[in-house]
């Protein structure tokens, strides 16, 4: 659902936009900047956040973001410091007016806020999709863990900041926000608002290092362990056999070429976050 929120002060009602079926996001955001919304407020998750996100991007629109948590892994509503907030929460912040921008990504012709992967976290995204019984958390530990043993690396060359590096890789993760899936600390160090990426690269390993890299990640301690490459840039290229498969924002697409350039867009999305965030 995605609610469009307006000051009582201006003399405008608020109008509630609902969507009738999977990607309507799209529709009713660009109607809601069509009216002018000043706030768009989205109650849901990270994917829906990511769709109205990106139709006020196309935009050029100065409209305002602000998220009611109620998905999957709720990494966005934790980057903007209102995971586990109550709507009334929510609608106070954005009553009074404040916003901060913040840094996107873009890759593929698609900007994403949170992050965008290739190899495993791919294949663990996919695996969700599968799985019923569980939700939050627990879906993404679940599923990561069955990946673990059945996943076989991808080849990819890398240019930018990792130097041309042809490597076997069990993932690469560009990220704008500091978690993954929920559960996983994934960028430790990561900022929204520092003009860059945490760029990391996960080499292949055997079951007992994929382990360890695993329960690393959890604790967001991975970054020092062997096959473990972060680094902080604007952009990097990565260039696979055949266009891969990507998750950007908690959605699952084919990249359009084996290529895929992913960049950071500075403060380019305006924001409602709770005190001290983002960060």
């Amino acid at each position: 659902m995605i609610r469009e929120v307006e000051s009582s002060s201006s003399g405008r009602s608020t109008t509630i936009l609902t969507t009738e079926a999977p990607g309507d996001e799209a529709r009713l955001a660009d109607a809601a900047l069509k009216k002018g919304a000043q706030t768009i407020v989205v109650v849901g998750g990270d994917g829906t956040c990511s769709k109205v996100a990106q139709q006020i991007l196309n935009a050029r629109s100065q409209c305002a973001v602000a998220l009611i948590p109620c998905g999957t892994g709720n990494d966005i509503a934790k980057t903007l410091g209102v995971y586990g907030a109550k709507p009334a929460e929510v609608l106070s912040l954005v009553a009074r007016g404040k916003t901060a921008r913040i840094d996107v990504g873009r890759a593929d012709g698609h900007y994403f806020l949170n992050s965008c992967g290739f190899g495993f976290d791919s294949s663990v995204l996919e695996a969700t999709q599968k799985v019923r019984f569980l939700k939050g958390d627990a879906l993404y530990i679940y599923s990561a863990l069955a990946q673990l043993f059945s996943y076989r690396g991808v080849d990819v060359t890398m240019d930018g900041a990792f130097r041309g590096k042809n490597l076997k890789i069990l993932m690469a993760i560009a990220s704008n926000g500091r978690s993954l899936g929920g559960a996983f600390r994934i960028a430790p160090t990561a900022s929204v608002i520092d003009g860059k990426l945490d760029f990391c690269v996960f080499g292949d390993n055997n079951v007992w290092g994929r382990v360890r890299l695993f329960a690393g990640a959890l604790r967001g301690s991975h970054l020092t362990l062997p096959g473990v490459s972060s680094k902080k840039a604007a952009d990097l290229s990565l260039t696979f056999a055949a266009n891969p498969a990507m998750e950007m924002d908690g959605e699952l697409r084919l990249a359009t070429s084996p290529t895929v350039r992913i960049e950071c867009v500075q403060q380019a999305l305006a924001v409602v976050a709770a005190s001290g965030a983002p960060a």
